[in-house]
């Protein structure tokens, strides 16, 4: 087996979600969950069909985030993998109606960071082994930045203020 690192190409104000599911029809049925959960979200999705013409099937709302969906699933290759590029929501708006989904069978990472997969060359294709999501953490955090923490998840309205 050969081990290759593939890098996740992406702007970094998009968030995306590499998963891996079973069937052609994924695709229909993802899009469908992604318009239905966030009225006008921008999307792109990329699927590795892993059998018959082998191609990589996509949908999505935007078509640059089509495109870069395509060429990150492409790089990547393994066989029923998905890539999933998001604009105007967040993982966490989706990842429980993406889990739903009857032919999502795993999410490997949903996440902003810049990313790489570790993907395993074999004869007979290609398997995604694992992913690293962002950078290796520098301490942990003091008193001061679980205020900041607690204050941002505020900001962004994922969390109420203790007032309210």
């Amino acid at each position: 087996m050969e081990i290759q690192i593939i890098r996740i190409r992406k702007p970094d104000d998009i968030n995306f979600i590499l998963g891996q599911a079973h069937f052609i029809k994924t695709v229909e049925d993802i899009h469908e969950a992604m318009v239905q959960t966030v009225p006008g979200i921008l999307f792109g999705l990329a699927f590795c069909e892993a059998s018959g013409p082998r191609l990589v099937r996509t949908s999505g709302t935007d078509g640059g985030m089509k495109e870069l969906a395509s060429e990150n699933a492409l790089a990547i290759g393994s066989g029923h993998a998905f890539v999933l590029f998001l604009k105007n929501a967040f993982p966490i708006n989706i990842l429980p109606v993406l889990r739903q989904v009857p032919e999502v069978c795993r999410i490997f990472c949903a996440t902003s960071n810049q990313a790489q997969v570790i993907v395993g060359k074999t004869d007979q294709g290609n398997a995604i082994l694992g992913v690293v999501d962002g950078q290796t953490p520098l301490g942990v955090e003091d008193d001061e930045a679980v205020r900041q923490r607690q204050l941002f998840l505020r900001k962004i309205g994922y969390k109420i203020s203790q007032s309210e």
